[in-house]
């Protein structure tokens, strides 16, 4: 027998990744499931971007391994875009590092900077892979709890006063996933605050900023977070690019050079007519987010609408590109709830438990569904609801 490493105890599959085949199978049994649970988007980048990769890509020269920094062209995209939209300079050279997909690099900072044992604060709820890639890079999860109350943001003073000794760097992530929370001025002062006062390196993933939210912030855009801080980005949400893995990471020329000495073990760079279709992406201006959130938007409508069938409750300020929301006290959980609707209704919704216990009583919608998905999703619902009445 082959035993599998020990790093991967305590490793399950990605939920969405089980959740996924269980759905496959239904539709093989004639069920036909909207999915209403995952961030895809499903509409497509601008068109100038697909002439961009097609001509490049019919090139006869660009074929060969590239650089592990990247083409120095999507650098400056990237520095130009942090400039005309976060108000951040940076140095296309040294402190911007193309990734393939930002979800690689959260694996690369972990396996950057954590030791065995090195603790890593993870919000509760958050995404699973913070959780995951710590414990892959032989660190220690500990999540640190929000509340609804508290507007999903961490106790920054409480977690001042816990033991922190040990704590190497800790992950957030505004506007927060899963429950679409925009960050205040104030709270991001505290949190650089927090880092340089704790030698906590603050690592902030940052893919949601343009979807329904009218100022897109930036971490690196408060005075010494450089020192302290480390930020993802990706052309996955805000450009319709999530297959095309294209991320950036971006900070202090030292962190950047840092975590390029373990990158360029894992790959050879990007295709480059991808690296410059993303730059033309990057160059893109209001008009393109506009038009993006304008249909966002009608689709948000009418999940408030599913949701308000559901008797949930929810927030209408929320960004992103789901919507959060608290479920009613007939459900034990959001587990609960989503199972009755997808065996009951045929539709998948995401139980907010799979971020964290602090999700539990929560379910997460996707509006990455066409309109008349959405309305079909309510039709389907309405008549689950009907039918136990009408037996009654």
């Amino acid at each position: 027998m082959i035993k599998t490493a020990n790093r991967l105890e305590g490793i399950g599959e990605y939920y969405f990744s089980m959740k996924l085949r269980e759905i496959d199978t239904l539709n093989k049994e004639g069920k036909a499931i909207i999915n209403l649970g995952i961030g895809s988007p499903d509409l497509p980048p601008h068109p100038d971007v697909i002439r961009v990769l097609q001509e490049e890509s019919a090139k006869p020269n660009v074929h060969a391994y590239q650089s592990y920094k990247g083409s120095p062209v999507l650098r400056k995209a990237m520095s130009d875009w942090y400039a005309t939209w976060y108000g951040v300079s940076l140095d296309a050279d040294t402190e911007v590092l193309p990734l393939i997909g930002s979800k690689e690099g959260i694996m690369h900072i972990c396996m950057t900077y954590l030791d065995e044992g090195d603790q890593v604060l993870i919000p509760n709820p958050g995404y699973p892979t913070y959780s995951s890639a710590v414990k892959l890079a032989g660190g220690v999860p500990v999540p640190y709890e929000m509340k609804e109350s508290l507007n999903w943001e961490p106790d920054l003073e409480a977690l001042s006063n816990t033991d922190l000794s040990k704590v190497k760097l800790m992950w957030v992530n505004y506007p927060h996933m899963p429950t679409g929370q925009v960050p205040s001025q104030s709270f991001f002062e505290a949190l650089v605050a927090f880092g340089r006062k704790h030698a906590i390196l603050i690592c902030h993933d940052n893919p949601y900023s343009f979807i329904l939210n009218e100022k897109p912030a930036s971490l690196l855009a408060i005075p010494g977070a450089k020192e302290v801080v480390l930020e993802l980005n990706s052309l996955s949400k805000s450009q319709n690019m999530a297959g095309w893995r294209v991320g950036m990471l971006a900070g202090a020329k030292d962190r950047i050079d840092e975590v390029l000495r373990f990158k360029s073990n894992m790959d050879s760079g990007m295709f480059l007519p991808l690296q410059l279709a993303a730059a033309k992406a990057l160059s893109l201006g209001k008009d393109w987010y506009n038009s993006v959130n304008a249909i966002y938007a009608r689709r948000r409508e009418l999940v408030f609408r599913l949701l308000d069938m559901l008797d949930c409750h929810y927030d209408r300020n929320q960004v992103g590109m789901f919507v959060w929301a608290k479920i009613p006290s007939t459900y034990a959980d959001g587990y609960a709830l989503s199972d009755a609707v997808l065996y009951n209704a045929n539709v998948f919704i995401t139980p907010g438990g799979i971020f964290g216990d602090a999700g539990k009583g929560f379910i997460r919608v996707s509006l990455c569904s066409p309109e008349e998905k959405l309305q079909q999703a309510m039709d389907r619902i309405a008549k689950a609801i009907r039918q136990p009445a009408e037996q009654n």
